[in-house]
């Protein structure tokens, strides 16, 4: 197994690409703290969640609190020392991406995105790698950032920039963490379908063009992320550090 025994703490991790990185570190001997946004309506597929961890044989946790929240990291960590001894990989997957137009863009919408996606996203990263220092084991950071660190989108203006950061600050904590042996890597997904774009898809027409857009003839699931978090989280990738990888199906490259 590629995380035997290791602790993984991974935000955004009710559904969607969290649920499936989640199933398949467990299913590679990991046990899981399971990050989500505390909601009542979030809890049941929690609940459900760890019953198929815990089915696979190995243990799992879940802390409810706000991505935006500073302080949301602190217990995650908390929760991962107190139940599995340690962190070894933290997977940050919490975001959203309510679209809208720029124009209009109201302050609070762009806060909350910003506070979610990225200065939440900030302080977790900080809290675990500072755990992984007091350990002086090393680690795994992976931060899911977005096709469009790389792209614009005119109803994405408060979305782009914040994964656009989150490449960034796994770059720059690469270099500030690898002397703990702490490495730090982002992936880059396409259209993946989930949640945060269901709405959006539900124009045929536009789900169409991006499949067409895709190389690989389909839109991304889930589960097509899971085996790139437990590469990078894996001592597959020992010497991988700073890098980013698309996710996408080709779709960044296909420009014609």
């Amino acid at each position: 197994m590629l995380l035997n025994d290791k602790s993984v703490i991974i935000t955004g991790a009710s559904r969607g690409i969290g649920r499936a990185a989640a199933l398949e570190c467990a299913r590679q001997g990991a046990n899981v703290v399971i990050g989500y946004s505390g909601s009542a309506s979030s809890r049941p597929g929690v609940e459900e969640l760890i019953a198929e961890i815990e089915a696979l044989g190995r243990r799992a946790c879940a802390v409810g609190a706000p991505a935006g929240d500073p302080d949301t990291g602190d217990k995650l960590v908390e929760a991962a020392v107190e139940h599995f001894g340690g962190v070894d990989v933290f997977v940050n997957n919490a975001g959203i991406c309510p679209f809208h137009a720029f124009l209009d863009m109201p302050k609070e919408l762009y806060l909350e995105t910003v506070n979610t996606n990225l200065n939440g996203a900030f302080f977790a990263v900080q809290a675990a790698a500072n755990q992984m220092k007091r350990q002086g084991r090393g680690g795994a950071i992976i931060a899911v950032s977005s096709i469009s660190a790389l792209v614009g989108g005119g109803m994405q203006t408060h979305y782009t920039p914040t994964k656009a950061g989150l490449l960034s600050l796994m770059q720059s904590c690469a270099i500030a963490l690898g002397p703990y042996g702490i490495r730090c890597n982002a992936l880059l997904p396409g259209t993946i379908e989930t949640d945060i774009n269901k709405d959006d898809l539900a124009d045929v027409e536009k789900r169409e063009y991006m499949a067409s857009r895709t190389p690989l003839g389909r839109l991304g699931r889930p589960d097509d992320l899971a085996g790139p978090i437990v590469f990078l989280a894996s001592d597959m990738s020992q010497y991988v550090t700073g890098a980013s990888l698309l996710v996408d199906g080709g779709m960044f490259v296909n420009l014609q």
